[in-house]
This record gives C-alpha cells, sequence and structure tokens, in this order.
C-alpha cells in the first residue's frame, strides 16, 4: 500500500453533534491527540517516503487550537502540504476570524469550512462567511464544504468522500442511527461495491488519537503505537482483513452474506448496510472494527 496522505483526526470532540456525523462528534466524546504524539505520527509518516500531504480534522480540531496550530508548524517544517477542516464556530466577527487564521498563514495550502443545515440555521453561516472572508485577508486558500439535507429530491449524489461544494449524506456512523430511519430503503443484495473508498489502494487514510488507523471510518488496519506506519503499508494484505476482503469481494452485500447477517431488511445506501453490518461484527472482529468512538459506543 503507497500512501500518498494522512489525515489526522486530532480529536473526537466536537462542539456540535450533528445528525449526519460519521464519527460521532459531539461535546462529550473523548480521545484528543497530545503533541507527542503527533510528533511521532508525523515521523513515521515521513519515514514511509510516499506521504507528502497531511489534514489536521476532527470532530471540530479548533478546539485545542494550540496542539493544532504547532502541529501545523511541525507539518509544515518536515516538507508537508498541510490543509484544515473546520466548521468555524469560532468566526464570530471576520477580525477576531483573521486572529485566529493569521498564524496559520503560509503554514497551510487550504482551509476546508464545513457550514450547512446540520451545524447552523442556514445553509452557509454567519460564521462561515466570517472565516471565508478571513481566509481571503490572511491570503489562504478556503472553500465551503457542505452536506445537503437527507431525503431532499434533489440532494446531490454522493461521490468520493467530501467533495468540494455540496454532496449528500453518507448513512453511517450517528446518519445510519438518526437519519436513516426516515427514509426508503433499498434491497440488501443490491449494494454489491464500495462507492466510497479505494480499499485496495487507498491513497490517504485516516489516523485517530488512539493511533488506530482507518482505511474508512471505524475499518482499522493497524495502530501505529503497536506497528510503525511503514510497515502497516508494507504489511497490508486486502485479501486477508476480515472486514475489507468481504467488501471487495461483493460489497456489503457480500460483508453480511459471508457472516451469516443477510436477511430481508433494507437499506437507504451501501454506507448504511456496512455500518450496520460491523456493528453486529464487532465482538466477532474488535481489532478491525474500532474503537467505541466511531460506532458511538463510548
Amino acid at each position: 500500500m503507497k500512501l500518498t496522505g494522512l489525515h489526522f483526526l486530532l480529536t473526537y470532540q466536537c462542539n456540535f453533534a450533528c445528525d449526519h456525523c460519521f464519527v460521532w462528534g459531539s461535546p462529550r466524546q473523548t480521545g484528543v491527540m497530545t503533541l507527542p504524539h503527533i510528533r511521532l505520527f508525523l515521523q513515521q509518516a515521513v519515514e514511509t517516503g510516499t506521504i507528502k500531504s497531511v489534514a489536521f480534522e476532527g470532530g471540530e480540531p479548533f478546539l485545542y487550537y494550540a496542539t493544532l496550530l504547532e502541529a501545523v508548524r511541525l507539518a509544515a517544517s518536515m516538507g508537508f502540504a498541510v490543509s484544515l477542516v473546520s466548521n468555524a464556530y469560532w468566526a464570530t466577527d471576520v477580525e477576531d476570524a483573521v486572529a485566529y487564521l493569521r498564524p496559520f498563514a503560509g503554514l497551510i495550502q487550504s482551509l476546508s469550512v464545513s457550514s450547512d443545515l446540520y451545524h447552523y440555521d442556514e445553509q452557509t453561516s454567519r460564521q462561515a462567511r466570517n472565516a471565508l472572508a478571513a481566509a481571503e485577508q490572511a491570503g489562504i486558500t478556503a472553500r465551503l464544504m457542505s452536506i445537503a439535507l437527507a431525503g431532499r429530491k434533489d440532494a446531490p449524489t454522493v461521490v468520493g468522500e467530501l467533495p468540494p461544494g455540496e454532496t449528500g449524506v453518507m448513512y453511517r456512523g450517528r446518519a445510519a442511527v438518526k437519519l436513516a430511519p426516515r427514509h426508503a430503503r433499498k434491497p440488501w443484495d443490491s449494494f454489491t461495491t464500495c462507492p466510497h473508498e479505494n480499499l485496495r489502494e487507498p491513497g490517504r487514510v485516516h489516523l485517530d488519537p488512539l493511533g488506530n488507523l482507518h482505511i474508512c471510518q471505524g475499518i482499522v488496519i493497524g495502530n501505529l503505537f503497536e506497528t510503525p506506519l511503514r510497515d502497516i503499508c508494507a504489511a497490508y494484505d486486502p485479501a486477508a482483513h476480515p472486514v475489507v476482503a468481504p467488501l471487495l469481494d461483493g460489497g456489503p452485500a457480500e460483508l453480511a452474506r459471508r457472516y451469516g447477517l443477510a436477511g430481508e431488511e433494507g437499506y437507504v445506501d451501501a454506507c448504511h448496510m456496512c455500518y450496520t453490518a460491523r456493528l453486529a461484527l464487532r465482538q466477532r472482529f474488535p481489532a478491525a472494527l474500532r474503537p467505541d468512538q466511531m460506532y458511538g459506543a463510548n
């Protein structure tokens, strides 16, 4: 496995608890990276020889501003292209937002600002507008990232993971519990592919505060406190992974079929079926389906 990007889930904690969130972010969540661990993780990224970019996201990474800023400085000094993702709760005024962002100028390549009707009471919030204006003043490239309301007739189709502009809900994590029950289902055996992740050669993966390396949020392929990232990449065999292998062979339908979970129940989308199957398989494959934070169980 040759990685070019590593996304740091700096914290599972968030000031929001949005219904569409697939990492169960909330004010009550636990799990935050420390600077010693960030240094360790960045050094392991360097040692792969292939990772060129890192992103810091969450949860809401700006909740731990000092740690985030130092992490960005470290990553930039090591030659990584750095990006940030935030809901811009801190952008209460343009001048305030400039004060938040100016220290990142020259260190980050982009800032993605999340704003939609799950986060705020308007699609593009005042905070998001302030953050985008402040980023322009600070010379930082910024973009708006929005999730369409589930069930909207003109809601866009999901393509990949959170592409630029408005995208659709992926019904995993909290969305599988809060949003899926409201919407029409399709037959379980129609979900024969994983439409959002390249599970064979992902290119980029997510790293959480517990050291877990996620090929898709909640599907773990190793832990950086147990095995160096370079070794995880070298040893990764999708055909040997108990969850990845059936997903590659036939999507969520095959995952359910292989482990005796198939039935007459329908699902909103492939993520919904996959997440539901993984919930049922967690005790059987605890090393592959973790941590509790990703499954709303902590």
